[in-house]
């Protein structure tokens, strides 16, 4: 049997169906009693479903069976040909009677004065429609003046990083978290749907793109990345463009060690390298994570130092009260001496930046000449980390001494670590690793090979990440604060324990971290006695919780109380009756779950009342999928998803 749900047509109510692959079912709406036909498609099977914004937009994921394509899918709400004509002539008419711009509204007020002229114009030409085709028609108005037209239900939602459009009549394709490249329907008609779109988007970012210039990188108002190109001036297939969404919550250290891109010792070791502003570079290719790593390290900054960073768009984001950050410009009119008029580039931030007198310089990216400054920087003894597209070592040494950056071998040995990211599979599953951790020692001065020390690297086979045992960059603060072997090793220890405490009591938040490890930089020894005192407390409870159903297990055998025995046979038999039904509902709960010694009856319930109903609904939610449902502990969440990867062929 296969589960489908259907959302009605007219009043968008969920309504759940099960059938045969192939078999036709006639259901009706609960709410508004309308009637339809629901086909079970022998080649397709349903994935999932979510709302994207309810009650109107979902999404649902399909799979052929025969060709094994997924397609993402989104349903918005259906519109008669009536409706649609009174939603061109209330949009047509709201366009010319807009007497102010919405983007001059404060943003909690723009809603409600579009829902306030909407209602107007329906009112005043007295056109006749119902609360709910008025609340359909509302829908599309609002996803077309304050979202992104089109592809507003993509943009909201969460599991999308990116989305691309490769022409018009050509559907848009998106990168989905779970289930990677996918086909969506939704896609534009012809290129003059295409062009005006593209030109829209681009005012949306607050900049221009036109014929002239055709090719456009921005900053999206929701802080997403993009880049797009006009008519078929650079691009065969018409208008493109390309969106790289990023997270308003930023992923911090214990999200890594969760997702084991990164183990708890790596990063302990980056927290006491960032911290005396040791120089690194994190290298990777495209989508390796290297701007989510180099954002993460980055809140292992000190609280009080000054910070500058230098990015093309908006990508960084710190807690620091001192950070100052840079953006690149466009610019616009003639070329004067290889640049064009009014441009700001990143050559131009760094010189600014080493005129603010700041402790660490950040820089997004560096592709160019701008890579020189950066590297005076570092030899001037300013702490300065960016990322760069390099997948080994000898390949950033390569590209870093090449055109156009062209850096001296001489100043590359004022880099002190190099940190190798990639994007590969294990057990089947798309996941991002930490492959490498190199020191960069110095140079040798017959042969002049750049000296290096491998300091940790990841075991594919295991999945684990291996010490090396020999580190120069904490050899070096060592020496610097006149520290033991024993000191050094215990601050390390210690800082790991911090890191994979914040892991597990689901310390997360970008802000709450950094309160965290500033709370450990200013009294080290009074942390740690609050940290490890509410850990003892946490095993103390979970005791005290295990305690109190044992002695329920025991009161249930005991003699009927008096009170009980006041009451009819037939209210005993009732209450009997409950109680079994009751029982059978948590041992058919647990019956889906049976194969899983880590789910319990209280986590199947759990799970149930999720939604989540099978081994094959649970095999495609991810790790934060399952620690966002209330009642499930996060050491829990790991040990079923172990337990997943280890015996549930997937």
């Amino acid at each position: 049997m296969q589960k489908k749900i259907a959302i009605c047509p007219g009043c968008h109510t969920k309504i759940p169906t099960t059938g045969k692959p192939g078999q036709k079912i006639k259901i009706q709406c609960p709410n508004c009693h309308r009637k339809g036909t629901i086909v079970f498609k022998a080649d397709l099977q349903e994935l999932d479903f979510y709302p994207l914004n309810e009650p109107f937009a979902h999404a649902k994921i399909l799979k052929n069976k025969e060709t094994l394509e997924k397609t993402y899918k989104i349903i918005e709400p259906y519109l008669s040909e009536e409706e649609q004509k009174v939603l061109n002539f209330v949009w047509e008419t709201l366009l010319k009677t807009f007497n102010l711009r919405l983007d001059e509204l404060d943003n909690s007020k723009i809603e409600n004065y579009l829902i306030k002229q909407t209602e107007q114009v329906i009112n005043n030409y007295d056109i006749k429609v119902d609360d709910l085709s008025k609340q359909k028609i509302l829908y599309y108005i609002k996803r077309e003046s304050l979202g992104y037209g089109k592809i507003d239900p993509l943009m909201r939602d969460p599991h999308i990083e990116d989305i691309s459009c490769d022409g018009s009549e050509e559907p848009i394709f998106i990168y989905h978290r779970r289930y990677g490249s996918l086909k969506s329907n939704v896609q534009f008609n012809d290129e003059e749907e295409l062009c005006f779109f593209v030109v829209r988007l681009a005012q949306k970012c607050g900049k221009h793109i036109s014929i002239a210039e055709p090719i456009l990188d921005a900053t999206m108002p929701d802080g997403s990345r993009i880049q797009m190109t006009l008519s078929t001036e650079v691009t065969t297939k018409g208008s493109t463009f390309t969106i790289r969404k990023f997270r308003a919550d930023p992923f911090t250290p214990p999200d890594l060690i969760a997702l084991n891109t990164a183990s708890a010792e790596i990063l302990a070791y980056f927290w006491m390298a960032v911290e005396n502003g040791v120089n690194a570079l994190i290298a990777g290719g495209t989508a390796s994570g290297k701007t989510t790593i180099l954002n993460a390290l980055s809140l292992f900054i000190p609280r009080e130092a000054k910070i500058v960073s230098i990015e093309e768009t908006r990508e960084i984001n710190l807690p620091h009260p001192n950070w100052i950050p840079g953006i690149a410009r466009s610019g616009f009119g003639e070329v004067v001496a290889d640049k064009v008029i009014g441009e700001i580039d990143l050559y131009d931030l760094m010189k600014a930046a080493l005129r603010q007198r700041p402790e660490y310089i950040i820089v997004g990216e560096i592709r160019g000449k701008e890579a020189y400054v950066l590297f005076q920087a570092m030899a001037t003894g300013h702490a300065t980390y960016s990322t760069v597209h390099a997948d080994s070592a000898k390949s950033l040494i390569h590209r870093l001494e090449g055109k156009p950056i062209e850096i001296p071998r001489i100043m590359l040995q004022s880099l002190d670590i190099v940190s190798i990211h990639i994007t590969t599979r294990v057990k089947g599953r798309r996941v991002r690793r930490c492959k490498q951790v190199i020191e960069i020692i110095d140079i040798d001065p017959t042969t002049k090979e750049i000296l290096t020390n491998e300091v940790f690297r990841w075991d594919p086979v295991e999945d684990k990440f291996l010490y090396t045992g020999k580190s120069y960059v904490l050899e070096g603060i060592r020496a610097r604060w006149d520290l033991s072997k024993e000191q050094i090793t215990n601050e390390i220890r210690q800082r790991t324990e911090i890191l994979k405490w914040m892991d597990d009591n689901d310390v997360r938040i970008f802000r709450e971290v950094a309160k965290a490890i500033s709370a450990y930089t200013d009294n080290p020894e009074e942390f740690l006695k609050k940290m490890r005192g509410s850990s003892k407390n946490v095993k103390k409870d979970e005791d005290k919780e295990k305690d109190e159903d044992k002695k329920k297990d025991k009161t249930v055998d005991k003699p009927v109380k008096e009170k009980e025995i006041a009451q009819s046979p037939e209210e005993i038999d009732e209450k009997k009756k409950e109680n079994t039904e009751k029982s059978d509902d948590i041992d058919s709960n647990l019956e889906d779950f049976k194969d899983l010694k880590t789910i319990d009856e209280v986590t199947a319930k759990l799970l149930y009342d999720n939604d989540i109903k099978s081994i094959d609904d649970l095999k495609i939610l991810s790790y934060k999928d399952l620690t966002n449902i209330k009642g499930i502990k996060r050491k829990n969440v790991k040990k079923i998803i172990k337990e997943l990867e280890e015996n549930v062929k997937i």
